[in-house]
């Protein structure tokens, strides 16, 4: 029987950031984990970071799942 997949989204500044925070929740290294980007961040007025958050879909690999 096949394990459901354990996949989150998660939005930050910077889909790096993004990545980190899924990493963390999973509690795996990103060689275990599908990463998704969802939508690339943009910048606001003058270069400043946050006028749209980043937002990727993270998915523990099914070979990696406990």
């Amino acid at each position: 029987m096949k394990r459901p997949q354990t996949t989150i989204e998660v939005e930050a500044t910077t889909v790096q950031d993004a990545i980190k925070k899924a990493l963390s929740v999973l509690k795996a290294p990103k060689k275990e984990v599908k990463i998704e980007v969802l939508k690339e961040e943009r910048k606001g007025l003058f270069g400043m970071e946050g006028a749209e958050r980043a937002r990727i879909r993270a998915t523990l690999k099914e070979s990696i799942q406990k």
